[in-house]
């Protein structure tokens, strides 16, 4: 009932044209059920809302499409479509859909090197150069990430519980905790999987960390598409009013 009388309000409103409408119900979700019920309920107000003179043309369903992080099963895409579709029927409408992390996240990894092992009584931590600047879900939302070693099977050694951690001096930095991997060292290279969505765009100075430079591979081509930070990028719009 509020959503309905706020469209009438805008559209009685000379500053206001009321042309689509919008709805999230959340994120990273692996069943159809919440999608296929949210949409009919927003297309039956689409429809109360036409029968009194105020016509929506954008159907705008949000994003929240869920990824394999680990062991998830996704939403088949076409079904996705279908239940959508049919809960429009009828309704002349422009479809408008957010699949970012869809799109991104397994299209992106973060690279890491290991920086050196430290022991506090029986718990082992793996310190790499990568840091909750970079990647800051598993620090903000316990998110897991799969890391594999680079040249594992070269490594001799029995695999052991580690907790992966960047140096920057919080307890919140870490990537990873009690992961199996067998003794490391320092150059060591661990790839961390599911970095496309929310990791480069949510990295951050902290630490006055340069972010990452940023590496595109295509058809067995790699190229860099962006610089790694220094000192000079993270101070270059304040140079000019520390000199004066």
């Amino acid at each position: 009932d509020m959503a309905k009388r706020m469209y009438i309000h805008a559209k009685n409103s000379p500053w206001l044209d009321p042309v689509g409408i919008h709805f999230h119900i959340g994120s990273q979700l692996t069943e159809l059920s919440p999608i296929k019920e949210a949409a009919g309920i927003v297309a039956d107000l689409v429809r109360s809302l036409a029968a009194i003179g105020v016509e929506i043309r954008f159907f705008d369903v949000g994003g929240g499409l869920g990824v394999v992080y680990r062991d998830e099963t996704p939403i088949d895409v076409e079904a996705y479509a279908e239940a959508v579709t049919s809960a429009i029927r009828g309704l002349d409408l422009t479809i408008v859909c957010e699949p970012g992390r869809y799109l991104t996240a397994n299209a992106g990894w973060l690279l890491t090197r290991v920086l050196y092992e430290k022991h506090n009584g029986a718990k082992r931590f793996v310190i790499v150069d990568g840091a909750m600047n970079d990647l800051l879900r598993p620090s903000l939302y316990g998110a897991y990430h799969r890391i594999d070693m680079l040249k594992e099977a070269e490594r001799e050694g029995k695999k052991t519980p580690a907790d992966i951690v960047g140096p920057i001096c919080e307890s919140g930095d870490w990537l990873a905790k009690d992961l199996p991997l067998p003794p490391t060292e320092s150059g060591d290279l661990l790839l961390v999987h599911s970095a496309g969505a929310y990791g480069f765009t949510m990295a951050s100075n902290y630490n006055t960390r340069g972010r990452a430079a940023e590496v595109a591979c295509e058809s067995g081509e790699c190229r860099l598409i962006r610089d790694r930070e220094n000192f000079e990028d993270q101070i270059r719009l304040e140079k000019g009013h520390l000199e004066a």
